[in-house]
């Protein structure tokens, strides 16, 4: 699939977590077996168009794995076990948090990834952008200088992951931020300059270059 994606996606450099290229992006974690919460994943009905994000997922919280992603990864800070899941292609904003993310591949996926390094003047140039493939299972960490957002599907069947965040992450802000960028409650994003869709939402806009589409 990653040869794949290389060929046909030429101007987005892609790679897999596995390279030593994500290195500065995160780490992928091996001491964590991911069986158990793939099947219940694979148990949420997939939504036919768009994607959906849950902060957290009760059936997922539940899992035994969960309590050891707060307690080892999170140095047993109140821990949200959410999902991201459902159709995307393109590229269309970045978001970083304070802290890690944790993601978990239900799904055979694609992270684009930048960082906090990268943007200059409140702008983020895409060609700076880097498409990671993660295969189904594979789980990591994603560090708080990493710039994400929704991932990308290799299939018509869309994506699913995981995800690991502080307790409160995305949330619904109390008030009124002096920080235009701060848009969800530890959530800061800018959108692709030519995403509307997010632009509507009052989303700053902050990437300009090609609004990166995952062909597969």
């Amino acid at each position: 699939m990653l040869n794949t994606l290389k060929e046909k996606n030429p101007t987005l450099k892609f790679y897999s977590v596995n390279d030593k290229e994500f290195e500065k992006y995160g780490k992928v974690i091996t001491n964590f077996d991911t069986v158990e919460i793939i099947k219940e994943c694979e148990k949420i009905e997939m939504p036919s168009e768009g994607s959906k994000y849950e902060l957290g997922v009760d059936a997922l919280e539940k899992l035994e794995i969960s309590k050891k992603i707060q307690d080892e990864l999170f140095g047993e800070l109140d821990t949200q076990i959410g999902a991201c899941y459902g159709h995307s292609n393109y590229l269309n904003g970045l978001e970083w948090h304070k802290n890690s993310e944790i993601n978990i591949a239900a799904t055979p996926l694609v992270l684009i990834l930048g960082t906090i390094f990268d943007i200059k003047d409140g702008k983020f140039d895409s060609k700076d952008a880097k498409a990671f493939y993660l295969e189904k299972g594979q789980m990591v960490e994603v560090y708080a200088t990493t710039l994400h957002f929704c991932p990308c599907e290799v299939s018509k069947d869309g994506f699913f992951c995981v995800v690991g965040l502080p307790k409160g992450t995305n949330g619904v802000l109390d008030n009124t931020p002096d920080d235009k960028l701060l848009f969800r409650k530890n959530k800061w994003l800018i959108a692709h300059e030519k995403n509307q869709v997010l632009l509507d939402k009052g989303v700053i806009p902050g990437i300009y270059g090609e609004n990166y589409k995952v062909n597969y």
